[in-house]
């Protein structure tokens, strides 16, 4: 994604409160103070591809590490948007083959209160920072109503 892009839609990241914790939980990855010179926008730019970008992935590929590592941060943010807002301890399982298929599983009390499947994750992105917000909010919605729906079960 282009500096001028990154700008131009970077006032969702004030608007969207799953983009905040989502940087919130990058800011945590930087124990050295690598990033604190980059933007909100320029550190959470990565999950930004654009149709053009994700025609040039081919088919099929491995993941590479960055990219397993981003998924895991966004789903991280999932589970602590779905625990502030229920009280409910979330835990996160990621299982990846190497071929870029899988599941992520986040976990409160006894209860799956999200369950992904993930299919060519060298391919994740999404094509703005409203999408990304978007997805995000959707699975905190899910896993908020999975807890309302089975509340014995999530605070067992």
């Amino acid at each position: 994604m282009t500096e001028a892009a990154i700008v131009d839609d970077a006032a969702i990241l004030t608007e969207s409160p799953f983009l905040q914790q989502l940087v919130k939980v990058w800011r945590a990855q930087d124990s050295h103070g690598a990033w604190e010179s980059k933007s909100d926008a320029q550190l959470i730019s990565e999950y930004i591809v654009t149709k053009e970008q994700r025609k040039a992935i081919p088919i099929i590929a491995d993941p590479d590490p960055e990219t397993i590592w981003r998924i895991e941060l966004f789903y991280n943010a999932v589970g602590l948007a779905i625990e502030r807002a229920s009280r409910v301890m979330v835990t996160p399982m990621l299982k990846m083959s190497h071929e870029g298929f899988g599941r992520i599983v986040l976990i409160g009390g006894r209860l799956i209160v999200v369950n992904k499947q993930l299919r060519d994750v060298h391919r994740f992105g999404f094509e703005s920072f409203a999408k990304l917000g978007e997805e995000g909010d959707k699975q905190v919605k899910a896993g908020l109503d999975m807890i309302a729906e089975f509340p014995a079960a999530a605070n067992y």
